[in-house]
C-alpha cells in the first residue's frame, strides 16, 4: 500500500508496517539543514481576537491511497481514516478557536476552544445528537464535524473540561498534526472512545505526575443513548527531563439504549525519547463488552466480547522540518465486534475479520 499527504497547520490541541514522513514537533538542538523559515504559515490574527487572548488557526488533510488488491468498490477498510482506494480525499478542513485556560499554575483562569472540520473524516467522527442532525446521513463521503467545544477552568494545579472534548485514551488524535502518520492505527480507529462529551478534571499533583478523572455520556455521544455516565480517567508520569513519558487511561460504562451493556477500554502508552533524534513509542489496548453480540448457538442468548492490540511507533527526527517515522502495529478483535462492524462506521460496508 502506498499513500501520500500533505498538511499546514497553525496550531493543534493542549501505524501493518508503514513508512511515512512528516514534521516533527520538537526541534531543539537540531542542525538546521532546511531553510531557516520552516515553521507552518499562520493564519492572519484579527484585532479583536488578539484582544481577546483567542487564537484562530486551521490545517488542511489530504492525500491519496493505493490499495494492490483494487477492490471493486474502492473501499479501502477497514484502514481508518484514508479508507478510499485511488481516490482523492480532503480528510480535514479544519479551523479552531483557542484561548488557554493558562493561570501560570496559580490562581485562576478561563479559556475555551472550538474546532470545526470539513472532509472526508466526518464518518469516523459522528457524535449521535450532533453531526447526524448537521449533516443527516445520505451515505455522503463528506460532511461537517465538530470535535471539540468546550470551556476550561483553572484553578491553581487544577483544570476542568466542561463540553465535548478529545477521550484521553491511546496515543493517537483526531487533530492531523499531532499525528506522526496520514493512516491511524486500527486500535485507536476503533477501539478506544476518540471524541466524548462530559466533564473531565485534571489535577497536576507535582510537575511530573497528574491525575485525570471525569465523566461522558458515551462513546461519541453528544446525546446520551441511555441516561446513564460511563467514568473516564487516567494518570501520567514524566521522568526528570522528559525523557520517559507513561500514561494509563481507561473509560467504562454501558453504550446500548437499555444500558445493561457495560464497556471497558483501557489504553497504556509508554514514550521514551532515546536520543535528540530517536523517539520509540509502544500503546497496548484492551476491551471488553459484556453481551455485546448475539449467541449464534444459544439465541436469543447473548455474548461478551473482548479486543486488545499493540502499536509501535519508531520516530526519528531528521531535521527542524522533517522526520521518518514507521508504525508496526497488530490488533485482535477476539470477537468481531469492532473493526467496522455492521453499523461501526457509516457509510461503508462490515468487513469480516478478526486479526488485524
Amino acid at each position: 500500500m502506498r499513500e501520500t499527504a500533505a498538511a499546514v497547520s497553525s496550531a493543534a490541541y493542549g501505524p501493518a508496517a508503514m513508512l511515512t514522513v512528516s514534521q516533527p514537533s520538537s526541534s531543539a538542538d537540531l542542525p538546521r539543514i532546511c531553510p531557516p523559515r520552516c515553521t507552518p504559515w499562520h493564519l492572519p490574527q484579527p484585532d479583536f481576537l488578539q484582544a481577546a487572548g483567542i487564537r484562530l488557526g486551521g490545517w488542511l488533510e489530504q492525500g491519496i491511497t493505493f490499495n494492490a488488491a483494487d477492490p471493486a468498490d474502492r473501499f479501502n477498510g477497514p484502514v481508518a481514516t484514508n479508507d478510499l482506494d485511488g481516490e482523492y480525499q480532503m480528510n480535514q478542513l479544519w479551523l479552531f478557536l483557542d484561548r488557554p485556560a493558562d493561570n501560570g499554575g496559580c490562581g485562576f483562569a478561563w479559556g475555551g476552544h472550538l474546532d470545526m472540520t470539513y472532509g472526508t473524516d466526518w464518518r469516523f467522527g459522528i457524535n449521535h445528537g450532533l453531526e447526524d442532525r448537521i449533516n443527516g446521513f445520505n451515505r455522503q463521503t463528506y460532511g461537517l464535524v465538530i470535535p471539540q467545544a468546550y470551556l476550561e477552568f483553572a484553578w491553581n494545579r487544577l483544570s476542568i473540561k466542561l463540553g465535548h472534548f478529545a477521550g484521553i485514551l491511546d496515543y493517537e488524535a483526531v487533530p492531523a498534526p499531532v499525528n506522526p502518520f496520514y493512516s491511524h492505527s486500527y486500535s485507536y480507529g476503533y477501539t478506544v472512545p476518540q471524541l466524548v462529551t462530559g466533564m473531565l478534571a485534571d489535577y497536576r499533583w507535582t510537575d511530573r505526575f497528574s491525575i485525570q478523572a471525569g465523566f461522558h455520556r458515551g462513546w461519541m455521544m453528544f446525546e446520551d443513548n441511555n441516561d446513564t455516565l460511563d467514568f473516564m480517567g487516567g494518570v501520567k508520569w514524566k521522568s526528570d527531563g522528559g525523557r520517559w513519558q507513561l500514561a494509563y487511561a481507561i473509560s467504562v460504562g454501558p453504550q446500548d439504549e437499555a444500558g445493561n451493556q457495560d464497556r471497558f477500554a483501557g489504553s497504556f502508552v509508554a514514550q521514551w525519547q532515546a536520543s535528540k533524534r530517536w523517539k520509540y513509542v509502544l500503546v497496548q489496548n484492551i476491551g471488553y463488552e459484556n453481551d455485546a453480540l448475539p449467541d449464534l448457538e444459544n439465541p436469543p442468548a447473548r455474548q461478551d466480547a473482548e479486543w486488545y492490540g499493540i502499536n509501535q511507533y519508531f520516530i526519528y527526527t531528521i531535521n527542524p522540518c522533517w522526520s521518518a517515522a514507521m508504525r508496526v502495529e497488530w490488533l485482535r478483535d477476539d470477537d468481531g465486534a469492532r473493526v467496522a462492524g455492521p453499523g461501526n462506521i457509516p457509510g461503508v460496508r462490515a468487513f469480516s475479520g478478526r486479526g488485524f
